[in-house]
């Protein structure tokens, strides 16, 4: 059991407590500190650092170090959905969130509110890959875009219906659009467009074939760019369905043009939708993480393990950096 020694203490009318002597806290090194098991609000002496430091619940922070609130406004999009053999729609486009000058999120939402941080603490941040199923999903802090649906399946935008799988996929609410449907599975089996950020999927059947969905167009890097676009849908021996705007692959014919092509790489696009027994896959496009702040408010941390990013840009009063790969955490001071 734990025991409080003390010489004296007291007590006076204003409800404060007097120590005589100095309070000496309990003192740790780092590596000793960082195998304790801590709760919030424990406090420490660390002889490494030579400073007073407590638990805030999920970290060691220094006490009296000024952590501070930031506004951090952001673009998280998610890996681009695929597709995985013969007889697809096209790959739905990863989800879309975004918090930047009131522009547009996916589906057709409304810009989301900054994500507020404190300076001192470690925030994750994962951008999702492209595959030839479902994408992955792409991450920052407490927010996060789904990634997007493979032919007929569900993700952030849906990947689009095929002969046997009629539906195409939903989209997330507030992140993207469902893929297009199918009516029809007559030759040459064209297929539905994968659902974009913008757009639903284009509808497919028979020698119909479905485009992608549009993507969304944001200023948060400084210029306007479109990005998640959907996949476009294929067939057999008829047309082949273009990709949306913003990076969606483009649609196989595997009786004349072959193969689909993939999402555009860092736009969260989706890839091309196949048709026919000689269709390959197609692998959707990966995803991206922008965030951007007031340039006298904060200052990112240079220490980013795991993350490729293009180093700290400006714009204006702002700054911003672009997360194109990894998954790690950062901070900010």
């Amino acid at each position: 059991m734990s025991e409080l020694k003390t010489n004296k203490i007291s007590t006076n009318d204003q409800n404060n407590v007097a120590i005589d002597n100095a309070l000496g806290l309990k003192s740790y090194d780092t590596t000793a500190r960082d195998a304790l098991t801590s709760v919030a609000g424990d406090t420490i002496y660390n002889t490494t650092t030579a400073k007073v430091e407590f638990y805030n619940g999920s970290a060691w922070v220094e006490a009296g170090a000024g952590a501070s609130l930031v506004d951090i406004d952001y673009l998280i999009i998610a890996g681009g959905g695929g597709n995985n053999g013969p007889n697809e729609g096209g790959g739905g486009a990863g989800g879309y969130r975004s918090s930047w000058n009131n522009e547009t999120s996916g589906g057709g939402a409304s810009s989301e509110t900054a994500h507020r941080i404190a300076t001192t603490l470690n925030y994750t941040v994962t951008v999702g890959a492209g595959t030839t199923g479902n994408g992955n999903d792409s991450i920052f802090s407490v927010i996060t875009s789904i990634g997007g649906g493979s032919g007929g399946s569900s993700g952030g935008s849906g990947g689009g219906g095929y002969w046997n799988n009629g539906s195409g996929g939903a989209g997330t609410a507030n992140q993207g659009y469902a893929g297009g449907n199918v009516s029809g599975n007559g030759a040459p089996y064209g297929t539905g467009g994968g659902g974009g950020a913008g757009g639903t999927g284009g509808a497919g059947g028979g020698s119909t074939v479905g485009a992608g969905g549009d993507g969304v167009a944001s200023t948060i890097t400084g210029s306007s760019v479109t990005r998640a676009g959907g996949g476009g849908g294929g067939s057999e021996g008829g047309a082949i369905g273009s990709g949306g705007s913003g990076g969606g692959g483009t649609g196989s014919n595997t009786n004349s043009t072959g193969n689909a092509t993939n999402g555009t790489i860092n736009t969260g696009s989706g890839g091309g939708g196949t048709a026919g027994l000689g269709g390959q896959s197609s692998t959707g496009g990966s995803g991206l993480v922008v965030l951007r702040w007031a340039t006298a408010d904060a200052t990112i941390g240079a220490t980013r393990t795991g993350l490729t990013d293009g180093g700290v840009q400006t714009d204006g009063s702002d700054s911003y950096i672009v997360f194109t790969a990894g998954t790690g955490t950062i901070s900010f001071s």
